[in-house]
């Protein structure tokens, strides 16, 4: 968000401290009503004289309980579901008037549930063009998807070659049960799915930095729904081969299982995306 929309004092200013390590920024636009759709925002921004005041609350920020600032989406002109009248603001998680509430995921990566309340915030805190947020807010989700598809499919390859030598050392009735040819089916099956993945992790890749929004749109919605839906058929599989042990908090195909389940879900599942789809062709 700060590298396509922000100033180059901002960049100058934020970029290198976040490349660093030195500041941790998380982006805090989805909201409760709001399921998936990135227009629908409740939380406001009135002008105070030279500066904003926030009002309102977000819901399931990534990693927003130990952020450094918090990029928050505001609605400064519009009705709720208005494309137009989202502007975005840089604030100070110490900021009064913010107050977050930390958990941890299914998958044990954490989130926050942020309110703002009363939040005062000068000029100097937008993020691009006052009432023009949303383009910006789609590309940066979009970068969001591209990125976490690629560590899917880490995750689904990992998860492949550990039922692999699973099927290759676990003896049972007196040899290894990889030699059960159903299974050996099973993991050629998880292959293609694994290479499948991939290749749709490549084209999201590809498609952010795309400069025709529906076409960047298009191919990213792509590429969630066919990572999202190879994911599953994947870690599924794999915590079936395993059997018992890898329905175990000790044994790590599980956890790699309930990331890739997290990672469906975010920024849209796969009935989201085809529905979003869908209505390209229509």
């Amino acid at each position: 968000a700060i590298k396509l929309a922000g100033t180059e004092a901002q960049k100058g200013e934020l970029l290198p401290q976040i490349v660093d390590g030195s500041l941790k920024l998380a982006f805090a636009h989805s909201e409760q009503q709001a399921r998936y759709d990135l227009s629908d925002v409740m939380t406001t921004a009135t002008k105070d004289g030279a500066g904003w005041v926030l009002e309102g609350a977000k819901s399931v920020v990534f990693h927003g309980d130990c952020a450094d600032t918090l990029v928050v989406s505001a609605r400064t002109g519009g009705d709720r579901m208005d494309r137009a009248g989202l502007t975005l603001f840089l604030v100070p998680a110490n900021t009064p008037g913010v107050a977050r509430r930390g958990y941890a995921m299914r998958d044990g990566t954490r989130a926050a549930e942020i309110s703002l309340s009363g939040v005062k915030l000068g000029a100097g805190a937008v993020l691009g063009t006052v009432g023009d947020a949303m383009g910006t807010i789609e590309h940066t989700t979009q970068a969001g998807i591209a990125a976490m598809a690629a560590e899917a499919v880490g995750a689904c390859e990992a998860a492949h070659n550990m039922t692999l030598e699973y099927l290759r050392t676990r003896v049972q009735f007196g040899r290894p049960i990889g030699q059960n040819q159903v299974l050996q089916h099973k993991a050629a099956d998880m292959l293609i799915e694994v290479e499948q993945a991939r290749s749709m992790a490549m084209l999201a890749a590809m498609m952010v930095d795309e400069p025709d929004p529906a076409e960047r749109s298009r191919n990213i919605s792509m590429a969630k729904v066919g990572v999202g839906q190879s994911g599953r058929f994947v870690t599924q599989a794999a915590v079936q081969l395993h059997g018992g042990i890898g329905m175990t908090e000790e044994y790590q195909v599980g956890h790699y299982f309930r990331r890739v389940m997290v990672f469906e879900h975010m920024w849209g599942d796969s009935a989201y995306h085809l529905g979003l789809l869908a209505d390209q062709v229509a």
